[in-house]
């Protein structure tokens, strides 16, 4: 099965989102919907609603539940996410996502925020609709961890002293939680039992880990064009991520000095020196295997799952986590 293949085998559910997605941006106020427009529709992956579909569809025959929540879930999770991302650019003075101007580049700082904060209470109203303090007690928690994680990567930037836990902390919390989420809640909204709910949810942390490990390659291996975002930004921010971490710490004392020095004042008047260290080193080829682990950890969770095509799907998603080129 193709990347292809898993857009055919949802395509029915994903125009239900993106047609929920578009009704329930509306606002009486331009500006939100503007802006909230612009970034939905930027070309981003929809990987986290998918995997509430995914995971969802997986268990309609064995659900005992006459009415489904996934699509209304599936555009909660994507609320949130995009309200992270316009949080993220702001504080990250981003100025390209997805290869289009940020909204904070286009629209202003205090306007980003402001319609990040109008998706999240959006995602809530949503969300209690759906009638399930489970769904809210997962969901709640997933946004409070995230901003947890924010903050933890705003400690770690311009710290060349962050180890390779710290760092897989930050990943765990601001990017693998919403994976973890979104998987868990297309178990819980079909009845399963606790295992296997369970199960979900350690399928997407491990899935979510990979992914951002291999975003943490691609900003020095990929094309801006390919990533869309300027190759380096994170190094230019100041951020620590595990091709950093493992070349100080494997490198020439003159590498690792160039690595400390870049990462505690940002910029990137070294990122040619530094990107050689990195592939020198073997950073990359690391970071990749830490990503496999990850998703083969990821699939051995879904060993207990009924087969199908969703099934399938969700271990596809795992190999594509790792082979992917942006």
């Amino acid at each position: 099965m193709t990347i292809e293949d898993i857009f055919t085998l949802i395509k029915g559910d994903m125009e239900q989102v993106n047609n929920l997605i578009q009704t329930s941006l509306y606002s009486e106020v331009v500006l939100i919907n503007q802006i909230s427009q612009y970034i939905i529709n930027s070309g981003g992956k929809r990987l986290r609603p998918i995997l509430v579909l995914l995971s969802a569809n997986a268990f309609a025959d064995t659900s005992n539940n006459s009415k489904r929540h996934d699509i209304t879930l599936a555009t909660v999770i994507e609320f949130i996410h995009t309200a992270t991302l316009l949080h993220d650019d702001v504080v990250d003075e981003s100025e390209l996502r997805r290869g289009k101007d940020t909204a904070n580049e286009l629209f202003g700082n205090a306007a980003s925020v402001l319609v990040g904060d109008f998706l999240y209470s959006r995602a809530f109203e949503m969300m209690v609709g759906v009638g399930s303090m489970k769904v809210m007690e997962i969901l709640s928690h997933s946004t409070n961890t995230i901003a947890e994680g924010e903050v933890l990567q705003l400690l770690n930037c311009n710290d060349a002293s962050t180890s390779e836990a710290r760092y897989l902390e930050v990943i765990h919390y601001k990017t693998a939680k919403l994976f973890e989420s979104a998987s868990q809640l297309g178990a819980v909204v079909t009845g399963q039992d606790e295992a296997t709910e369970q199960a979900m949810a350690n399928y997407g942390m491990h899935l979510g880990t990979a992914f951002q490990l291999i975003d943490d390659v691609l900003d020095y291996s990929a094309s801006s064009d390919e990533m869309g975002k300027n190759v380096g930004d994170d190094l230019a921010e100041g951020k620590p991520t595990l091709p950093l971490i493992y070349a100080m710490l494997r490198g020439t004392p003159e590498q690792a000095t160039l690595i400390k020095e870049a990462i505690e004042q940002g910029g990137l008047d070294q990122i040619e020196e530094i990107t050689r260290a990195i592939e020198v080193t073997g950073a990359l080829d690391y970071t990749r295997e830490i990503a496999k682990k990850e998703a083969e950890l990821a699939i051995k969770q879904l060993e207990t799952i009924p087969d199908s095509d969703y099934k399938t799907a969700m271990m596809t998603l795992a190999h594509f986590s790792v082979n992917r080129k942006f």
